[in-house]
């Protein structure tokens, strides 16, 4: 009789049960490289870490709205739309509950491989950190007013910010979404595991 190894089965539950999210992920990330999903899709319950070493885009707009998740709830976001941006060193985390324990879903690009390219990328955020420098911005303008980048644009009346470019270094960012029209990842890596290490 062969001798058990520990932690075999826990494993092989924990790879059953994270399958699907992987599948939907990777069908979500090919979507957003295509341009085909939309910014209005319902929110997951959990708020995701996103972590960058620099970010640079010409073009930026902000506003308030409100992710509304599948069972009607409410989260305050602050929209952030980039236009043509690049990233580097990208880390994105999720910790996902499961029968089997915490999973650490972690994707990360860029690295050695090169800088990430992004078009039309709108980040839901609930904040970020990181040292900024703008160039041309406009602080208060009204969200309906917004043409830095194309398409982002709030209702017209409440509070709005806008620049020509932004170069943000040490980015730290907890988001309910990111949708893009164009989204390049070099260097693609994605891990599953129980109790896996976040990005920060």
């Amino acid at each position: 009789m062969t001798p058990r190894t520990e932690g075999r089965t826990a494993w092989r539950r924990a790879a059953a049960v994270a399958l699907p999210a992987v599948a939907a992920v990777a069908a979500m990330a090919v979507a957003m490289a295509q341009g085909a999903l939309a910014s209005s899709f319902a929110v997951s319950g959990t708020a995701f870490q996103v972590s960058a070493g620099r970010l640079t885009s010409k073009g930026l707009a902000s506003y308030v709205t409100v992710d509304h998740a599948a069972d009607g709830s409410g989260h305050p976001v602050a929209l952030l739309g980039l236009g043509e941006a690049t990233l580097s060193d990208l880390c994105q985390s999720a910790r996902v509950p499961t029968p089997v324990g915490t999973v650490v879903f972690r994707l990360t690009a860029g690295g050695r491989a090169g800088p990430i390219a992004a078009r039309d990328l709108v980040i839901d955020g609930e904040d970020l950190t990181g040292d900024a420098r703008f160039e041309r911005v406009e602080i208060g303008r009204d969200a309906g007013a917004l043409d830095t980048v194309p398409g982002v644009r709030g209702q017209p009346g409440p509070f709005g910010l806008q620049a020509g470019g932004v170069t943000v270094t040490g980015v730290r960012s907890h988001a309910r979404s990111a949708t893009g029209g164009d989204l390049r990842l070099k260097g693609l890596a994605l891990d599953v595991t129980l109790n896996g290490k976040a990005c920060f």
